[in-house]
């Protein structure tokens, strides 16, 4: 059997051949007998003879292989080589949902996460803070105070510790207050700002993982972001600073603010969760500052880009902004903390316009106590760290 030199991911929800690295080159090749599971993987074989065809029942013997259609074979079941990471030959894109300017959603939330008690059963979180969300709506949420990630795959009235949740303490297969996790697709792993440890680790996703690795310490992270080419960016609260790290470097290289504590385009004042575009734009919540700053590739200065006009709730206020969302028009989409809402500026804007709570503190399907973490799935439905109602919620595009 030829042993490709391929670096394959899951493209769940693609057609066959779509587009699923920023490698021209790959295509996602469909799983035989599945629907909408796919291989992301190298395209460009010398000879489909050099592969073998699948059995009847759609089997593979050689190890690390799986039956798929591909276009170079007529489209026949053959037996195709997965994961081979060392090459990153298809590094992964991430997936932006189209989100049309004029977009509404849903005013009534349902929870898919936790509910309002709190406490560390697997059914519940105790103020959560970052989350992300899978192509197939799986939510993994930095579960602070119970010091562990959990996720929770879609319907499902209980969640799946998959790292930390043995109290919290320093060792390795510990955390203490993880704030923020985002999903690194390449390894299929969590990287996890583990807050009160002072570090950055990594766990694999697989089962029976035990375990994480320490990626960069001595750092006081509070928010993560990664890029199409997997750098890691994170935010530290005490350096008033973000730096950009590659895999297995330690010190970084600056990319917003590390001029102090301060209001002036060029500093920070508590920065904490992240987002990075596709150009490596950065967009930090300066918290303390009350707005959200973009910081072009490059900067040695940010823009300002939602408040910025001191705390409140007026339209063109922030009161101690968290999670941020960009889309693909640059909107920035903003985690209002202290005002209970979720506010959307366009480019430009003066101002922004509420598009989710901004109904008071409270546990309504319309409310929330303190919204934190901000993401989109693939199909535009808005996710919140609901953080004192110890819930995540969705809200439904329209």
């Amino acid at each position: 059997v030829l042993v490709v030199q391929v670096n394959s991911q899951f493209c769940n929800g693609m057609t066959q051949y779509d587009g699923c690295s920023i490698n021209s080159g790959c295509g996602c090749l469909q799983v035989v007998g599945a629907i909408n599971i796919g291989s992301c993987s190298y395209l460009y074989l010398t000879e489909c003879s050099e592969l073998v065809k699948c059995d009847h029942g759609n089997h593979c013997y050689s190890p690390d292989h799986i039956c798929v259609y591909h276009p170079r074979c007529q489209s026949l079941p053959v037996c195709y080589p997965v994961p081979n990471y060392s090459q990153q030959l298809c590094p992964p894109i991430s997936i932006m949902p189209n989100i049309p300017a004029n977009s509404t959603w849903a005013q009534d939330s349902v929870t898919v996460a936790g509910w309002s008690e709190g406490d560390n059963s697997t059914n519940q979180l105790l103020n959560a803070g970052g989350l992300f969300v899978d192509d197939d709506e799986t939510v993994v949420i930095a579960d602070s105070w119970n010091h562990r990630i959990i996720q929770w795959k879609k319907g499902y009235a209980n969640g799946q510790v998959v790292a930390g949740g043995n109290d919290k303490g320093i060792r390795l297969d510990q955390l203490n207050e993880p704030t923020d996790v985002l999903a690194d697709k390449e390894t299929d792993s969590a990287i996890i700002c583990d807050q009160w440890n002072r570090r950055v680790v990594r766990w694999s996703r697989h089962n029976g993982t035990k375990q994480g690795e320490i990626l960069i310490d001595n750092i006081d992270c509070y928010g993560l972001a990664m890029d199409d080419q997997r750098y890691v960016y994170v935010s530290d609260y005490r350096k008033f600073e973000v730096r950009r790290y590659g895999l297995g470097d330690k010190n970084g290289i600056l990319v917003a603010g590390g001029n102090g504590d301060g209001i002036d385009l060029g500093q920070l004042k508590f920065p904490s969760y992240l987002f990075v575009d596709r150009q490596q734009n950065v967009y930090v919540s300066d918290e303390y500052n009350f707005r959200l700053m973009k910081w072009n590739k490059g900067a040695i200065e940010g823009i300002v880009v939602a408040g910025g006009y001191g705390i409140g709730n007026a339209s063109t206020q922030l009161s101690y902004p968290k999670g941020i969302f960009v889309d693909m028009l640059g909107t920035v989409y903003v985690a209002d903390n202290w005002d209970h809402r979720v506010m959307r500026w366009p480019p430009g804007a003066k101002q922004g316009a509420v598009i989710a709570g901004g109904n008071g503190y409270g546990l309504g399907a319309n409310q929330f106590a303190y919204p934190v973490g901000l993401p989109f799935d693939r199909n535009g439905n808005l996710y919140v760290v609901d953080q004192f109602n110890h819930r995540v919620q969705r809200f439904s595009l329209e």
